[in-house]
């Protein structure tokens, strides 16, 4: 590979085999990339960087920026012809800069599964590979990259068949016009509606906000006349899903439990994609284990997770290396897939098959696990599947019943949780002005276990099975740490706000039953979560005939430290101005 050029929230671009101009993963501050930031401010809240990265015969894969430039290129060309669209997930670099506080704004009103991450990025490519005679090897290679915190697999995917075509004729000057455009775009904001131009045409993109019942973020493009996409991030779960559709139940359990999963696939778009679906069948529960879309032996985590002096990381890897098979021998699950086909009407299942047969490179198709499920099979699910196939069912309407099906199940295994949960929280009349917010209660995994005969998932699912078994190796899990961690923050953070609102109540009582001309002063001190820093509120009430002043003086001790601010807020209650001093 050639040196890729590069662009940086719109920032300079490296020339020809040249040393990189601008690193998008360097996390040093000088003066000119803190401009480009401030000029690229709205391009970075969509993209990290755009990349496009060359083959070249000569270089080879000699470059810095490795990880990026393996994972643009499929492990094997032969059978990537033409035009081939797929994604990955990159782990971010050590030494970054900080997280952005728009993204902070952003994931307090987007649902879970929507919501960016600190640590990773998600690289969305095009790649092309034609013939071509003027080339050494007689093939043309090259990728388009973009780069972003955003998890809209399907949005970035309709924005690079649009783009990609184009820059690939007209090269630099067309992505120098969409990054411009870009920047045009207001942030992604959860719940609404945003139009957004992209080369003559617009973008119109929904966002999804937290509503109980599902999230959907939906893109219209028209370009150049209009086309309904279902979703900015939802797969084709039934194309995704076809040679496994009687394995469902067993990969919902795994991903739920967070288990160390393989995929491989005959090809990156297969891959990506089967990786994307699988983390997504537990929604509106967030996958909070690691997942890689693709991912290839020049991996800088290659080591970390092919190890054999370790378990298997709770992961789900995308890969299409055959190397893979002998590299993953002591993985407790491993999917093969192969290509897509069909036998009749119906697709052809692959069988599940003990993970010692998993050694040759010829392997065969299947799900290699030893694997026993906690629930037995929905057959009415299956059987209706299958017959839509039979009766011609388009694809879309096949993904929505399974969509369906999967939310429900989902549903069914989280309500009893959070019916436990909400009855650890205090009762708000516990909560006083003069005290200390009241603690949320521990988890009790015993307690919540006495709870299932009365308000289990059986009130709300049919299927049969050990819910509690699986409920108890839920509790071991990821997705059990991150899900507690989460709403454990979200009823902190209500109780504090409760507080807050009774102290504000009490204290506007305290000053309307004063009828004395003399200045009133109420301190109060809080001493949140076990910090140092103290809020001391000054209310100041002057009995002025002509007006009423008050005077508000908020102190941080910060630390116990003897540094502090004072801010002084001066309401002149004449109805002609407010003032305000700092």
């Amino acid at each position: 590979m050639s040196v890729p050029r590069w662009m940086e929230d719109g920032g300079r671009w490296s020339r020809g085999s040249d040393p990189v101009v601008m690193n998008p993963f360097d996390g040093s501050e000088d003066a000119d990339r803190g401009a480009c930031r401030s000029t690229w401010a709205r391009f970075s809240s969509w993209l990290e960087c755009v990349c496009v990265v060359t083959f070249d015969l000569e270089l080879g894969q000699a470059i810095e920026k490795t990880s990026i430039c393996y994972l643009s290129f499929p492990d094997s060309y032969s059978g990537c012809l033409g035009d081939t669209q797929f994604s990955f997930r990159l782990r971010q670099s050590v030494g970054r800069r900080a997280w952005r506080l728009q993204e902070d704004v952003y994931n307090r009103d987007a649902p879970a599964t929507l919501q960016t991450e600190a640590s990773h990025f998600f690289g969305y490519v095009y790649f092309r590979q034609v013939k071509d005679v003027s080339v050494r090897r007689g093939y043309f290679q090259k990728s388009l990259v973009l780069v972003s915190r955003l998890p809209y697999y399907g949005m970035f995917h309709s924005l690079l068949q649009a783009v990609a075509p184009e820059f690939f004729e007209k090269l630099q000057p067309c992505l120098e016009a969409v990054c411009s455009e870009i920047d045009q775009w207001p942030s992604p904001i959860p719940g609404q509606t945003l139009h957004l131009p992209l080369m003559g045409g617009v973008l119109q993109v929904r966002g999804g906000a937290c509503i109980r019942g599902g999230s959907s973020l939906c893109c219209q493009n028209v370009l150049p006349a209009p086309t309904v996409l279902p979703s900015v991030h939802e797969l084709d779960l039934f194309k995704c899903f076809q040679p496994v559709l009687v394995h469902l139940q067993m990969f919902w359990e795994l991903v739920l439990l967070g288990e160390p999963l393989v995929v491989m696939a005959p090809s990156p778009t297969v891959s990506s994609e089967t990786v994307l679906a699988l983390i997504s069948i537990i929604s509106p529960l967030r996958f909070c284990c690691d997942f890689r879309p693709y991912f290839t032996v020049h991996d800088s985590e290659f080591r970390e997770f092919t190890t054999r002096t370790q378990a298997p990381p709770n992961v789900v890897l995308g890969v299409t290396n055959p190397f893979f098979i002998k590299t993953f021998q002591n993985w407790p699950h491993v999917v093969r897939l192969g290509e897509t086909k069909m036998a009749g009407d119906l697709p052809k299942q692959v069988k599940v098959k003990k993970p010692s047969k998993l050694k040759t490179l010829e392997t065969k198709p299947g799900v290699y696990t030893a694997f026993k499920t906690f629930l037995h099979k929905d057959k009415i699910l299956i059987k209706r599947l299958l017959r839509g196939i039979q009766r011609k069912r388009p694809s879309e309407v096949q993904s929505a019943i399974l969509r369906r099906h999967l939310l429900e199940l989902t549903q069914s295994f989280i309500i009893p949780l959070e019916r436990y949960m909400a009855s650890l929280m205090p009762l708000q009349r516990s909560v006083t002005p003069w005290k200390t917010p009241p603690q949320i209660r521990p988890f009790s995994q015993e307690d919540f276990m006495s709870t299932l005969d009365q308000t289990g998932p059986q009130l709300t699912s049919g299927l049969k099975g050990d819910w509690t078994g699986l409920y108890r190796k839920f509790f071991r899990s990821p997705n059990f740490d991150g899900w507690y961690r989460h709403r454990h923050k979200e009823m902190t953070q209500k109780l504090e706000s409760l507080h807050l609102e009774v102290l504000s109540d009490a204290v506007s009582h305290t000053l309307a039953a004063n009828q004395k001309t003399e200045t009133e002063i109420i301190y109060h001190t809080l001493a949140a979560n076990q910090k140092t820093e103290t809020e001391i509120i000054y209310h100041t009430l002057a009995a002025n005939q002509k007006s009423d002043t008050g005077i508000i003086y908020h102190t941080l001790a910060a630390n116990q430290k003897s540094d502090t601010g004072i801010i002084y807020h001066t309401l002149a209650a004449n109805q002609k101005s407010d003032t305000g001093i700092t």
